[in-house]
């Protein structure tokens, strides 16, 4: 293999690649990751840091990934910033991957952590024309194809294909996602944290609701001094009543909530047991339909670790990140519920807490990985209620 081809990003020596949306638009450009074809709904995330994170993180299962800022890859890839066991997403787009990274924690380059997790890609488009036509049009589905000589790209051989293949994608609505993404484990995550948070015997005991769950949100928890297990979709609410866990926290995870029947099934028997529940982005969804709520799938959702909230009790504004494509209807919540955060790019609702049951939901992701971490106090909040419930009890 030559060395020189393999690390020379600008076009030459690469293959050709093709972004296909199921509209017809279609752009031309370099192949990055491995070869073949992928499949997906096309998002755009507008952070401008944390790639590794984006790319490990489940809530992206079955979609294509576009990042706005220009030029990725300058910090390389390790095993340390993996918000997941593995990656989820379908493909990633980009404007431009850096030829080399300079990074004391970085073990690879962003290449070679794309072929090594079988990610297929494609570079050299120009991201800014295809954010702006999927912000006037919504969503998309769409195709990344690799110019592997079996497909004339020159050609309506090409537009065939793409055509076959996206009209057998069945999309991200009504069909849960989270069996393909759970899996998380307490010993996947940091050891400082897992000996940080044994050593404090008197930590509560939190039960993590695994629907694709982010690493961080196990580290953050153990941080503050809990003690975590993580269970898997599909488990019954009676099996972990002997746990004797202080309370339960629904993760993120990726695709349209309602399918997703027995996780909220598992959310109504723990609000029912006045179980003090912190909901977490689909988790916050997961709660709501089981509160008797409704979710309505957005136009472009929310993907970013730029999106400012309101915070409505104290009228303070955090940065926060972002990553869902769903959105509770919160007229449900008017009557039950104390709105406490809205987006301020939209108005729509960012988190709520109940008025008379230690339930609380955050749209957004408070543990911040990829962004920034304002909004930890999400964490604090769902601690406090579990603090006085056990001071209720004695």
């Amino acid at each position: 293999m030559d060395i020189d081809k393999l690390l020379d990003f600008s076009g030459k020596g690469f293959k050709k690649a093709a972004l296909i949306l199921e509209d017809g638009m279609r752009f031309n450009g370099n192949s990055i990751g491995v070869d073949g074809f992928a499949v997906g709904e096309v998002v755009f995330n507008t952070s401008i840091t944390g790639y590794q994170e984006i790319l490990s993180d489940p809530s992206y299962c079955n979609q294509l990934v576009t990042l706005t800022y220009p030029h990725i890859g300058n910090v390389g890839c390790n095993s340390v910033d993996m918000e997941s066991f593995k990656t989820h997403l379908s493909g990633l787009i980009i404007k431009q991957i850096s030829t080399s990274y300079h990074n004391h924690r970085a073990q690879e380059s962003l290449q070679d952590f794309l072929v090594k997790n079988r990610i297929v890609g494609i570079e050299n488009i120009d991201t800014r024309k295809l954010t702006l036509h999927l912000r006037k049009n919504g969503a998309k589905n769409g195709i990344i194809v690799v110019d592997s000589g079996d497909i004339d790209f020159g050609s309506q051989d090409i537009e065939k294909f793409a055509r076959e293949r996206l009209s057998s994608f069945p999309g991200i609505t009504g069909k849960s996602l989270i069996e393909q993404v759970s899996g998380l484990t307490e010993e996947y995550c940091s050891q400082e944290f897992i000996q940080n948070a044994n050593r404090k015997k008197d930590g509560f005991f939190v039960l993590i609701y695994d629907l694709g769950a982010k690493r961080n949100i196990v580290k953050t928890l153990m941080g503050l001094g809990c003690r975590v297990k993580i269970v898997g979709p599909g488990t019954k609410f009676a099996d972990i009543k002997t746990l004797g866990a202080s309370g339960v926290v629904f993760s993120n995870g990726p695709g349209d909530p309602e399918p997703c029947t027995e996780a909220i099934k598992f959310a109504r028997l723990a609000i029912k047991d006045r179980m003090p529940c912190l909901g977490i982005c689909l988790g916050h969804q997961i709660i709501s339909l089981a509160l008797g709520g409704k979710t309505v799938k957005m136009s472009v959702g929310h993907h970013g670790a730029n999106h400012p909230v309101v915070n409505l009790e104290t009228g303070r504004i955090f940065i926060t990140s972002q990553n869902h494509g769903f959105v509770v209807d919160e007229q449900r919540f008017k009557e039950i519920a104390e709105i406490t955060h809205r987006s301020l790019f939209d108005g729509t609702i960012q988190g709520y807490k109940l008025k008379e049951l230690p339930v609380f939901a955050f749209q957004g992701h408070p543990e911040g990985c990829p962004g920034p971490q304002d909004i930890e106090e999400i964490f604090e909040g769902f601690l406090t209620s579990i603090e006085h419930r056990v001071e209720v009890s004695k």
